[in-house]
């Protein structure tokens, strides 16, 4: 009788957690809670934590980023716990990676960067995401490549940490390697030009983009499935979404708008590492109104709303307009939470994305604010633009409008980003 042969499942990996900090520093973060969430990341990578440590140092070692009794003592550890990748809660570099991998035998090491590039390739879906990704993990491991990961069998297995880019090129010479960045950011250019031309015609449309900001599983994508019925992926975990979602919406006063969901930020993540995803960049960089989703149930709620706000200033996009949505009320076992998250954004909008609580006053609220961010002006069009007349009518507030052989005389509000249509016509 003929067996069955089922596959095999790839063993889950064993991986242990370490966090230093220099005394004396302030750091927005407390050790425990920053290992609490590499903990969260290491889960949706797919990995089983079965440990972690910490340590308060006078300064980071260069050689080893923890000190060299802690080094011994992961050491121990290893052969007690037989983890198979050990991560670090900052960025290693390659020297400190090399050094620490030579001592700890039969042990990926990572850092958080690494682990967060892996959740990155496991969840981009278009094509524009993943050769984003591959660039990304690329200009990570090019300074890091040692003989470690000569070791893959074929593309894409391996274990965390090396998704991605498989044997073929992380076993050929960096010459080799830089032949191929140099093709994806071609690549990605291409389908920069090409999203540029969709964004373009948005603009000649006239339609108001607000592009949904937030950390990390803060609920961004269940509020664009609220507000728009979009039916986006919406998981409790970290990096669920990756590539940007764009849906139309009408607002209480009918006029419509266009909501982008971007992928969440987060702690200790490289600015450059950011820079890598410019596809969701363009879409903040563009909007009229950036809506901040702040998790109010989270005891970082603060801080998570801290380092938010620290990345678009990194970006320069800082100052946009900003609306605030207090997102999952519904779950909040303290009040204290809500009245803390109140007193730092007073304007802003309580909401359950998932019981659909507060959403006419978080549309309504929307709506204030786009108004609130428009130009007023007082333009002269000719009869030969009478389109432009009919974009004040459709997306500004008109006050005043009469005719003369000269053409049509409007005065109102308009979005800013259509000011540069009608500054010509000023009287």
């Amino acid at each position: 009788m003929a067996q069955t042969t089922m596959p095999t499942r790839e063993p889950i990996q064993r991986a242990f957690l370490v966090a230093a900090q220099v005394k004396g520093a302030e750091y927005r973060w407390g050790m425990g809670d920053s290992l609490a969430e590499l903990a969260a990341l290491a889960k949706t990578a797919g990995l089983q934590v079965v440990g972690e440590t910490t340590q308060l140092v006078d300064e980071i070692n260069s050689a080893t980023f923890v000190g060299k009794g802690k080094v011994e003592e992961l050491e121990d550890l290893h052969a007690e716990l037989a983890y198979d990748v050990i991560i670090f809660d900052d960025e290693l570099s390659p020297r400190q990676i090399r050094n620490l991998e030579n001592r700890i035998a039969d042990v990926n090491v990572l850092d958080r960067t690494a682990l967060i590039l892996d959740i990155f390739a496991k969840h981009a879906r278009t094509r524009e995401g993943a050769l984003q990704v591959e660039l990304a993990q690329y200009e990570y491991r090019l300074p890091r490549l040692t003989g470690r990961w000569t070791h893959l069998s074929r593309q894409t297995v391996g274990g965390v940490g090396l998704r991605g880019p498989g044997e073929t090129q992380l076993e050929v010479d960096r010459r080799e390697i830089r032949r191929r960045m140099t093709q994806l950011r071609a690549e990605l250019q291409k389908v920069r030009e090409h999203r540029a031309i969709y964004r373009g015609q948005r603009k000649r449309e006239g339609i108001p983009i607000v592009a949904i900001v937030g950390y990390t599983n803060a609920g961004k994508s269940t509020l664009l499935n609220a507000l728009a019925n979009a039916h986006v992926l919406a998981e409790d975990k970290l990096f669920a979404t990756l590539d940007p979602t764009t849906r139309r919406i009408a607002l209480p006063g009918g006029t419509e708008v266009l909501l982008t969901d971007t992928v969440g930020f987060i702690q200790k993540l490289p600015t450059s590492l950011v820079a890598a995803f410019r596809a969701t960049l363009e879409e903040i960089e563009d909007a009229d109104l950036l809506l901040h989703v702040v998790d109010v149930t989270h005891p970082n709620a603060m801080q998570q709303a801290q380092t938010v706000d620290q990345v678009l200033r990194d970006l320069q996009i800082g100052e946009r307009p900003m609306l605030v949505a207090l997102n999952k009320v519904d779950l909040l076992p303290d009040p204290d939470v809500a009245v803390a998250a109140s007193a730092r954004y007073p304007h802003g909008v309580a909401v359950s994305a998932a019981k659909g609580l507060g959403i006419a006053q978080l549309l309504s609220r929307l709506e204030s604010a786009l108004t609130e961010a428009m130009v007023y002006m007082d333009v002269q069009i000719p009869f030969h633009e009478n389109a432009l007349v009919a974009l004040f009518h459709k997306h500004g507030i008109v006050e005043g409008e009469g005719y003369d052989v000269a053409g049509t005389r409007v005065k109102g509000y308009i979005p800013r980003h259509l000011v540069a249509s009608f500054e010509p016509y000023l009287t």
